[in-house]
């Protein structure tokens, strides 16, 4: 599934610039754009582009999932916003029944995985909550205003672009499962195909319903077959300390516990800050000593425990004033099941093996999930800040570090970084993008079984970031738009 070469879509800077933004999907981030024309801040923005993404990322997030937002205000307030996904079951009279899951095979390129969906797949969702909260803690425009271009997207359709298509007909047993799936992914007679047309009327009516302050959160009837109205009355957004890592002359506020994307990312430059000064970015004695690394960074997840969700986008988003925020939201796998009439798809988080390491139905209601989301900003001297983040699941965690290494090792530019290949450690062998050369990766095998890749892949994560005065970068790997946005 080949992106494309160059990391990009990077807009020219312009005078007067109102913001940056980068994101999944080009209308994701011109939603993000208009309300920063439009007086908001990059907080309405990024809630803007998160509701946007809900209608034209239909197969990776949604109102009904879970997330994280990494702010920095122009104030100097650091602030982690936590609205992922809990294990439902408050006050049930019987537990959660692993037994119902459905189970679902998706064929990927290579090999054949089974997904566990429907009703008893769904986690008590988050990212609504924490649009609202966000929005009401930080943001300046009406709720009206920042949802509008996302009611607008769901009412009138967008184009399938091709990585909506790709994931469609990846996901096809899951987004086909019931009559609300059937009815939006295929024209009638197939699943969709690029250049076909995706329209989501019903979430355009409830989209204007939550702008209008009527709907504030889902009633439990719709949300499948374990969550409870305990689970809705109980869930909070939480807002935490970012986790602050230096690292050389920089330094990096990521997602702290109970989550451990960005302890796993922090444990990885710990490992290169000790080995010493960096050489060459494609020097063959750096790029063993990053692929050390990363193997040091899957040693540490392994005794943290398993966790990663596989359907996940990432937005960044600054303005002029100062303020950053990176976003990460997830809905698993997708559930294939929809919240009664409102056009939203439910999460699987309580069928996602990896974020069950005991087994199903082992964690007990009202638990936190654990994640591998790690949106990240990066602030070092001489330089605007920086703010990125990626899907990509366990590749979430080798994406982010290499951005950080890239940014200030070697002092690339964001899309310099973004655009260079990537290495991840499997478990069990390195998977290499190519580019590195060939030195380079004759010094890998020397030490390790390497898995070498002829195309750029969305296997990589999807990178999706912004630097201030002028650089946003949406990731080719992942469809990815970056946009400068100007007065006009």
């Amino acid at each position: 599934m080949e992106e494309g070469g160059r990391a990009g879509m990077m807009a020219a800077v312009e005078t007067e610039t109102l913001g940056l933004v980068a994101s999944g999907h080009p209308e994701t981030s011109a939603a993000a754009a208009e309300v920063l024309r439009a007086g908001g801040n990059a907080f309405d923005a990024a809630v803007a582009a998160g509701f946007a993404a809900a209608v034209v990322e239909p197969c990776l997030t949604s109102l009904a999932g879970g997330g994280f937002l990494q702010a920095r205000t122009a104030a100097g307030e650091e602030v982690l916003f936590d609205f992922f996904v809990a294990v439902p079951g408050l006050g049930a009279a019987r537990p959660h029944d692993p037994v119902a899951l459905v189970p679902v095979p998706i064929h990927f390129d290579a090999a054949v995985q089974v997904f566990h969906v429907g009703p008893a797949s769904v986690a008590t969702p988050g990212v609504l909550a924490g649009y609202r909260h966000v929005h009401e803690r930080l943001g300046r425009l009406p709720l009206a205003t920042v949802v509008a271009p996302a009611v607008r997207l769901a009412r009138d359709g967008v184009v399938v672009n091709r990585f909506f298509a790709q994931l469609v007909r990846l996901l096809e047993p899951v987004l086909l499962l019931d009559d609300a799936g059937r009815g939006l992914f295929t024209d009638g007679s197939r699943p969709l195909r690029e250049g076909d047309h995706f329209r989501n009327p019903a979430l355009a009516g409830f989209l204007h319903e939550i702008g209008a302050g009527a709907v504030t959160g889902f009633d439990a009837s719709d949300l499948g077959g374990e969550v409870t109205a305990a689970d809705l009355a109980s869930y909070r957004v939480v807002e935490r300390a970012p986790l602050r890592v230096p690292y050389r002359r920089a330094e990096v506020l990521t997602n702290p516990l109970p989550s451990f994307g960005g302890t796993l990312v922090a444990h990885a430059l710990d490992a290169l800050a000790a080995a010493g000064p960096p050489a060459g970015r494609h020097d063959p004695a750096q790029v063993c000593a990053v692929a050390e690394a990363l193997i040091a960074q899957a040693d540490r997840r392994a005794e943290l425990g398993r966790g990663a969700t596989r359907g996940t986008t990432h937005l960044s988003v600054c303005d002029a004033a100062g303020n950053v925020a990176a976003m990460t939201t997830s809905n698993g796998s997708c559930s294939g099941v929809f919240a009664g009439d409102t056009g939203v798809q439910l999460n699987n988080v309580m069928g996602e093996e990896d974020l069950h390491p005991a087994g199903f139905g082992a964690l007990a209601p009202g638990t936190r999930i654990g994640s591998m989301m790690a949106p990240t900003i990066v602030v070092r001297p001489g330089h605007g800040p920086a703010a990125f983040g990626s899907g990509g699941s366990e590749r979430i965690r080798s994406t982010i570090a290499q951005l950080v290494v890239d940014l200030v090792d070697h002092e690339l530019s964001l899309a310099g970084s973004v655009a260079e290949p990537r290495l991840h450690w499997d478990g069990e062998r390195l998977q290499v993008e190519p580019g590195f050369g060939a030195e380079a990766v004759a010094a890998l095998w020397r030490r390790w079984e390497v898995n070498e890749w002829t195309v750029r892949d969305l296997y990589f994560g999807g990178a999706h970031g912004v630097q201030w005065p002028g650089e946003a970068v949406g990731d080719p790997r992942r469809g990815g738009c970056g946009m400068v946005v100007t007065a006009d």
